[in-house]
């Protein structure tokens, strides 16, 4: 591939970065931070965006992770300038498509002296872990095979002996290579283990393809999960012995759960497209994942994709752990989601709506009404699906009341109140948000009662429960003659002055609640 480094200096002429996750589960938040990264360094550089599939782990590999992995890029907007479903010019760009590519490259390391085939069988190899463990020694390959001459090795392979290639690790080194977030970094050789490259089966270990394919793809930078930190070593001495410049490191910052710890399913580890289904918008994603290591400078906190583009630089990535916290996602979420049109918002919700079988199609529905209710809920919701289950009112009478709420506003004296507003709504010649309003200002005069007795009790009659949008906006949309029956049905649970009081299951449905 071209040299994208510059003669005599560090920093490469263009950007080509790669996002390569393997399809052995679903796509987690961490998975997508990484995707976001390097998405945002190659449109800040006016660079490539490279999207490679590493399946060469055929015991794990799963068919559907790879369509996730398709479907929860596309979903965020994470597009790729090359990749299994477009055109480039270093494909193919799925790994099992190129194992004939790995294993020329292997024998080359082979008979230059920077690899050896082992034929220890897997038998063997527990039994020496096995003794390890028991003398408290530090785990690793003992290189048995490293010592078998040419002439034992060509009889082996004669045989037809099942083996492995392994990197020859070079004896009393220092490795070092420079990490643009954290700086330099130093191993000792004698700490890592002689790594398998290529497996019995002939396939290669993620140590050697992705140094071949980074290298041959023309990958300038490589941004991925601290966890990669103690392999990169190994990454350094293949650059090493194939005579190839290596790019240039940055290991992201871990994302730990909210107590500290590991990610798991429960806090933050759920896949990307869990979190679609959970009412996230895919902006909503992407802003709070921008934030989990990088600064943008300002305390900003809520920046749209251009804007994350504009301003994203490796200087600012933290080393530093971040913690994934539910609830900052579900404030962000909540932002973009009053923010955003309502008609961008009708397809998933009411896809919700017709699953529940509140409304059997769109059609049924003025789609006027439904843009509405989703207008007038949207503000106070943080996800999506919880707007799509604040809105049943709006699609069926209440069976029943918010207890709480019931003991509170459904009294004796709220009776009359009530009546005195079904009466008035029936009388208003116009019927609307701002003559419903004027009709509980008259009332409040003429009952000479604060607006609140009022209020609650006729929110929760329409309703079934005691907070949400603005009343006379519900009233309104509601209709008419839908608030007439509620109110009406409200009326003949609610108890008369000086008559006993129902039941409260007559009030809550079955006396359980909500």
């Amino acid at each position: 591939p071209e040299n994208p480094f510059h003669e005599d200096t560090d920093m490469p002429d263009f950007v080509r970065v790669r996002f390569a996750p393997s399809p052995t589960g679903y796509m987690h938040v961490g998975g997508a931070r990484t995707a976001l990264f390097n998405y945002l360094f190659a449109r800040h550089h006016g660079g490539t965006f490279v999207l490679r599939i590493e399946d060469t782990d055929r015991n794990r590999f799963q068919a559907d992770a790879e369509k996730e992995i398709f479907s929860s890029l596309k979903w965020l907007g994470l597009d790729w300038d090359e990749g299994p479903d477009c055109n480039g010019s270093y494909g193919p760009y799925v790994q099992s498509q190129r194992v004939e590519l790995y294993r020329k490259y292997a024998e080359e390391l082979v008979e230059a002296g920077f690899a050896y085939r082992c034929f220890c069988s897997p038998d063997r190899l527990d039994q020496m872990r096995k003794s390890q463990d028991q003398a408290r020694i530090s785990g690793g390959y003992d290189r048995k095979c490293r010592a078998l001459s040419q002439v034992e090795v060509e009889r082996n392979l004669a045989k037809n002996f099942p083996h492995v290639i392994r990197l020859k690790v070079p004896d009393d080194r220092t490795v070092v290579f420079t990490d643009e977030i954290r700086g330099e970094i130093a191993t000792r050789s004698d700490l890592l283990d002689d790594q398998v490259l290529m497996k019995s089966d002939a396939y290669p270990t993620y140590h050697l393809a992705n140094v071949v394919d980074d290298h041959l793809m023309g990958i300038t930078h490589i941004l991925r999960g601290d966890e990669w930190i103690s392999s990169t070593p190994r990454h350094v001495l293949l650059y090493e012995a194939f005579g190839w410049r290596p790019p240039i490191f940055a290991h992201l910052p871990v994302i730990l759960a909210p107590g500290g710890g590991k990610l798991s399913k429960r806090h933050g580890a759920a896949s990307v497209l869990d979190y679609r289904k959970g009412g996230v918008l895919p902006e909503a994603l992407v802003n709070f994942l921008a934030l989990l290591g990088w600064a943008p400078g300002n305390d900003r906190e809520l920046m749209n994709i251009q804007e994350m583009v504009s301003e994203f630089e490796l200087k600012r990535v933290s080393a530093k752990a971040s913690v994934f916290d539910e609830q900052k996602l579900e404030w962000v979420n909540g932002h973009y989601l009053a923010e955003k049109d309502e008609s961008l918002l009708l397809n998933p919700v009411s896809a919700l709506w017709r699953e529940w079988g509140w409304i059997q199609s769109e059609a049924d529905q003025e789609k006027e009404y439904l843009l509405t209710v989703i207008r007038l809920l949207k503000v106070r919701s943080r996800r999506v699906t919880e707007l799509a289950q604040k809105a049943e009112y709006f699609f069926n009478d209440p069976v029943d009341f918010d207890a709480k709420a019931a003991r509170k506003h459904f009294k004796p004296e709220s009776s009359g109140r009530l009546r005195r507003i079904l009466d008035g709504i029936e009388e208003l010649k116009e019927y609307n948000a701002h003559t419903i309003e004027a009709l509980f200002r008259e009332l409040v005069e003429t009952l000479g009662v604060s607006g609140g007795k009022l209020i609650h009790p006729t929110r929760l009659a329409v309703s079934g429960v005691s907070s949400g949008p603005g009343l006379f906006e519900i009233l309104e949309t509601l209709g008419r003659d839908v608030v007439k029956r509620r109110l009406s049905r409200a009326l003949d649970m609610i108890p008369e002055p000086n008559h006993n009081p129902p039941d409260q299951g007559e009030i809550s449905g079955e006396g359980d609640g909500v």
